[in-house]
């Protein structure tokens, strides 16, 4: 028998699937000894039969159960290409409250391939295209034929234009039900009309500078500041637009030689100089420098979560057009000059490619006070969209008998996506017309319900007798 003293340690189930030495294969199996190590983090809120929509991209997700995840395992060669054409056909999977034996249900493993799909573009399989912001490192020294080909550059942002306006027309006929367009520099979140609250087409982008801004401005794009104008302590600036245009009057006043109207906070700020009798002696900021100001407290947004923008309704056709002829969107240079952003959708569009996130398994022996038990995980990797993950706790909470634990790895920039887009006072949307976009019909359900979770995004989730709680 082998001495268990030799095996190697681990504190968490973390320490497992990101150690060092562990191979990269689609399923690994391992059986070590751990003292249990408890998750820090909030107090969760109060379970619910379901839990709020997160808008964010995330790049992991990590299952945990008492009961083993050998159903997602080598999955038959039938298995995999049914899993594929149900997701080419949008059809909807239907699963039993709690399945008696996970491994042997060809359903179940046929919507699990389902549930792993997503659709890329462009597609270089020796470049990870998402996530695209902070990726120089890992391009470097990547194969980029198209670095110093201008020639070879045009037909690529040629063909993504088609891509991008592709989707678009899907997302505008309500066959798509949202996208993301991945920059190196900032990420669009593209909604159809009647999701997260919404009777229109909107978008949403993070970060962004007043470079980008003013850009939009000059387009005639009409855009808001959500995190700005919904802030009351920050209502009197409303939105970035009107200022931006007061300021532009204000300046042509001043060219004019007329005298520039009066700031009331400037008046208040030097109401103690007339007090003293010095008024006169003391040179006040002209309107040059008060433009000046508030421009500094413009830039101090960029690239802060308070940057994101808002577009909506027809503007938003506005914004693709801008997208596609905006030469600032493709890096000049570094790893990823020339290289179009990154299109990602939950479904089939032209020029698209189809790929599937990777899944693997991991069995570890936890230390508790009577002995030892088995937990069991399942890691999922990839560009995981928020429709993946309400599918795939839909798979488990029949799968693992209604008790799971998920840890959701965000993709921090998009966490802001969660932000509000509408009025408090916004009427709940009827899903109807947008039965055929692809989503199965609760995770529709939730997607049409308006975003509650702010600047945050949900980080763990926990079922415990078919009831959910979560902590952001």
């Amino acid at each position: 028998m082998a001495d268990s003293s030799h095996l190697p340690q681990y504190h968490s189930v973390e320490d497992v699937i990101f150690g060092e030495g562990l191979d990269t294969e689609p399923t690994v199996t391992t059986d070590t000894q751990s003292p249990e190590k408890p998750l820090p983090g909030p107090e969760p809120c109060a379970a619910s039969d379901t839990y709020p929509a997160d808008w964010s991209l995330k790049t992991r997700l990590l299952f945990t159960s008492s009961q083993p995840f050998t159903w997602t395992d080598h999955l038959k060669a039938q298995e995999e290409a049914q899993g594929l054409v149900l997701h080419c056909r949008a059809a909807g999977f239907s699963l039993p409250h709690s399945i008696a034996e996970p491994r042997l249900s060809t359903d179940l493993r046929c919507a699990f391939q389902q549930a792993l799909v997503y659709w890329l573009h462009p597609t270089f399989p020796w470049l990870q295209l998402f996530p695209r912001i902070g990726a120089d490192r890992k391009m470097t020294g990547k194969n980029s034929p198209w670095t110093q080909d201008e020639a070879l550059q045009q037909v690529l942002m040629s063909e993504w234009a088609l891509s991008f306006t592709s989707l678009y027309n899907l997302l505008r006929a309500k066959l798509c039900p949202y996208f993301y367009v991945c920059t190196y520099q900032f990420t669009v979140l593209f909604r159809a009309a009647g999701i997260a609250g919404s009777d229109v087409i909107t978008a949403v982008m993070s970060p962004t500078t007043r470079g980008l801004r003013e850009a939009m401005k000059n387009e005639g794009i009409d855009f808001s500041l959500p995190l700005v104008t919904n802030d009351p302590n920050k209502k009197a600036k409303a939105s970035e637009t009107s200022e931006c245009d007061d300021k532009m009057q204000e300046s042509d006043h001043t060219s004019e030689g007329e005298e520039a109207p009066p700031d009331s906070d400037e008046d208040e700020s030097f109401s103690w100089l007339e007090e003293m009798g010095v008024e006169d002696k003391i040179k006040k900021p002209d309107a040059i420098s008060i433009k000046l100001r508030k421009e500094k407290n413009e830039v101090k947004l960029d690239h802060r979560p308070e940057s994101v923008v808002l577009v909506k309704g027809t503007n938003t056709f506005t914004l693709l057009n801008f997208l596609i002829n905006c030469k600032s969107i493709v890096a000049a240079a570094g790893p990823q000059a020339g290289l179009p952003p990154t299109l990602l959708s939950p479904v089939a569009f032209r020029g698209a490619t189809m790929h599937t996130m990777k899944a693997r398994t991991v069995n570890v022996r936890t230390q508790v006070r009577s002995g030892y038990k088995d937990q069991f995980s399942l890691e999922i990797t990839g560009p995981v969209m928020p429709h993946t993950v309400h599918s795939l706790t839909l798979l488990l909470k029949a799968a693992q008998k209604g008790s799971f634990s998920a840890s959701l790895y965000t993709h921090d920039p998009t966490t802001v996506f969660n932000t509000a887009i509408h009025s408090q006072n916004c009427k709940e949307m009827d899903g109807a017309e947008l039965a055929n976009c692809g989503l199965h019909p609760m995770t529709l359900e939730q997607f049409t319900q308006s975003s509650t979770l702010g600047k945050s995004s949900l980080r763990h989730l926990d079922l415990s007798d078919y009831k959910f709680t979560w902590k952001c």
